[in-house]
């Protein structure tokens, strides 16, 4: 059985979005660009209706997928979790991932370059906690390490995240400053060994900057 299109209107409150009529009543709405090659008083069976409404859903996926990586990067396994939470069908999904794929708008290995790069300059860590944070995100080993190449090694990452926390401990004595520093450091994943070689290394430039090197106690 065919049905005639008998109107196409944008909708107001998406201009993006079309109402189609069927025999004069409304039947569904669409993409403007699924829609784009449909004209009034055309015949549509149910089978290309049906397979109109299909491609509208992809349509309409690949646009939340684009608003998704549009805030920030995103790894292929927390595009597809987003998706699932919407009750997506698997199929559907996997298009999405495909067609993202071959735009070069998602891959995992820029993702895990750019994740390790942004850690390291601005959000220092520990490798093992990168690992740990890609490894969530769905990224193979093989990719992690590869990315990691790039990383500053441990100590350095180490020195990059306490200078940026020492500057809240300039009025601390040493028991103070050793204590909350290595807190921090510790729960950014580095080593006892890492951790107090900084945190002494911190310690010294800072009171030689301030000409009242002292000999602290072991730590």
């Amino acid at each position: 059985m065919e049905r005639i299109v008998t109107a196409i209107k944008v909708q107001k409150r998406n201009s993006n979005r079309v109402n189609i009529d069927l025999d004069g009543e409304f039947a569904f709405g669409l993409s403007r660009l699924v829609s784009a090659w449909l004209n009034v008083g055309d015949r549509l069976t149910e089978s290309k209706v049906e397979e109109l409404l299909n491609r509208d859903t992809d349509e309409v996926i690949y646009q939340k997928a684009l608003n998704l990586i549009s805030r920030r990067p995103r790894s292929e396994k927390e595009i597809r979790q987003k998706m699932a939470e919407k009750q997506y069908e698997a199929t559907q999904v996997d298009r999405t991932i495909e067609r993202l794929k071959s735009s070069g708008l998602i891959a995992d290995e820029k993702f895990a370059e750019m994740w390790v790069e942004n850690r390291s300059e601005f959000h220092p860590r520990s490798q093992r906690l990168i690992r740990y944070e890609l490894k969530s995100k769905g990224i193979e080993d093989d990719t992690i390490e590869n990315a990691l190449k790039v990383s500053a090694d441990e100590a350095e990452l180490a020195r990059r995240a306490a200078v940026q926390y020492e500057r809240r401990l300039e009025a601390a004595d040493w028991l103070t400053y050793r204590k909350r520093l290595s807190g921090f450091l510790a729960r950014r994943g580095f080593s006892y060994g890492t951790v107090s070689s900084i945190v002494q290394e911190l310690w010294n430039s800072r009171e030689q900057g301030h000409g009242n090197l002292t000999n602290n106690e072991e730590f």
